[in-house]
């Protein structure tokens, strides 16, 4: 089932702008709370709109993923809004829209989830089974844990909400939680969603299996090596149902989705639900602007046989002969947001072995990504080589995908790749707006 198709508006449904106070309630957008979850038609229909709030173009459609690679160093930016710029030149304002316009929708996301946890349990419906609730609530829990982990690693500590907001006044002067806290908060949500869900497999809503796979992730982020190593094998060893598949476009090219590489990716039908990525990306024989561009260094290892192999078909050339990234391309706009793929699981296991001097279980996991690339495996023989190994595969593997910005903070080594000495700009700044209507939040250091 196709979770982000033909989805409708649930209550409470947070809506916030520039000028809105904290996690406001838009009435625009909401109901009477006597009908928001009564029976198992509005349980569902709660549900699609906290999936529908993950795929928007202010989370995962577009503004959050950007934060991603545009603050690393594989992307340029080819035209004049100076505060896209901002990323490039790793030095972002407090009144920068794109880190607005993310925050505000990840919170909003967070409000839905909370509306289905916090009421889905109290529905007497016959038709709503207990199997059911369960499954509705975890969805909830992991897309919060989700949430909360993107907010930790982007801004540090934020205002933990974890009830519904009912009152546009309900959360203002609650101050931030510290970075640490957020993650925990994380960490419980993912350990509340593992026991309610299934273990099945889908592409486009969570299972216990989509939670084994964010919490390799977590784990990673932790430097919780030996947690990372478990949980990524979970995913891995399920190998009927996630395996990398060859060439490396074969999860992206020729209109594919839903693939066995993919463990979580959000669906977009082009019509009522598009991605608005591919605007960004294609050049305007494509319908697009290009705004978005790959560098000439990424070009360059992208193409080079040894290094690139076939993932150079994430670059293409325009009737310009300009480079132009293609992982979204397709028209209408219904390329899939890809958020967890099992080739990152490959790596997270590779990178947590390494970490724990397991060198040459290490290599296998880097070389079985490497073997799809259709790259010769790697020689790197010491500790340091490896990772290093690692890190370069990652940066090529998700060229495109917003990992590489988060990639090189986490371990440290945004100094010696990205020239950023002031450890005060690895984390946002605190959007404006957000400090202007609420006194209680505080600004990061340096901004």
């Amino acid at each position: 089932m196709k979770l982000v198709k033909n989805i409708i508006g649930i209550s409470l449904v947070i809506l916030l702008s520039s000028c809105e106070k904290f996690l406001e309630v838009n009435p625009k957008e909401s109901i009477s709370d006597a009908v928001t979850i009564v029976d198992r038609t509005s349980a569902e229909t709660a549900i699609r709109g906290v999936y529908s709030a993950l795929a928007s173009g202010d989370y995962y459609g577009t503004s959050f993923q950007s934060i991603g690679y545009l603050s690393g160093d594989n992307i340029q930016w080819t035209g004049s809004q100076s505060q896209v710029q901002e990323f490039i030149n790793k030095k972002v304002n407090a009144d920068n829209a794109t880190i607005s316009s993310a925050w505000i929708a990840i919170y909003r996301t967070i409000n839905r989830a909370n509306n289905v946890i916090v009421k889905v349990a109290s529905v007497n419906d016959p038709q709503l089974t207990q199997a059911l609730k369960n499954q509705y609530i975890g969805e909830a829990y992991f897309i919060r844990a989700l949430a909360y982990f993107d907010l930790a690693r982007t801004w540090g500590g934020v205002p933990l909400i974890t009830t519904p907001t009912v009152n546009p006044t309900d959360n203002v002067g609650i101050k931030r939680s510290t970075q640490a806290e957020t993650y925990a908060q994380v960490l419980k949500d993912l350990e509340a969603a593992e026991p309610l869900l299934p273990a099945t497999t889908d592409r486009y809503r969570a299972t216990r299996k989509t939670v084994w796979a964010l919490r390799a992730r977590y784990h990673l982020y932790q430097k919780e090596w030996a947690k990372a190593e478990e949980y990524a094998s979970k995913v891995i060893t399920d190998a009927t149902n996630y395996r990398l598949i060859k060439p490396f476009s074969a999860f992206f090219a020729n209109d594919a989705r839903g693939t066995a590489e993919s463990i979580f990716e959000v669906f977009y039908n082009g019509t009522t639900e598009v991605n608005s990525h591919r605007g960004q990306w294609q050049p305007q024989t494509n319908g697009g602007t290009r705004q978005w561009a790959p560098n000439d260094a990424l070009v360059a290892l992208l193409n080079n046989p040894a290094v690139g192999g076939n993932r150079s078909a994430l670059v293409a050339k325009d009737n310009q002969n300009r480079w132009y990234g293609n992982l979204y391309y397709r028209n209408p706009a219904s390329d899939p947001s890809y958020i967890i793929r099992i080739a990152e699981l490959y790596l997270i296991r590779a990178e947590a072995l390494a970490q724990q001097s397991k060198l040459s279980q290490a290599l296998t996991d880097l070389n079985v990504v490497r073997d799809r690339a259709g790259i010769a495996a790697s020689t790197a023989t010491t500790q340091e080589e490896v990772l290093l190994a690692i890190e370069n595969e990652r940066r090529l593997e998700f060229a495109l995908e917003p990992h590489r910005w988060f990639d090189i903070v986490r371990t440290g080594r945004a100094g010696a790749v990205f020239g950023v000495t002031d450890p005060n700009r690895l984390l946002l700044p605190i959007p404006v707006q957000q400090l202007l209507s609420d006194k209680s939040l505080e600004q990061n250091p340096g901004y």
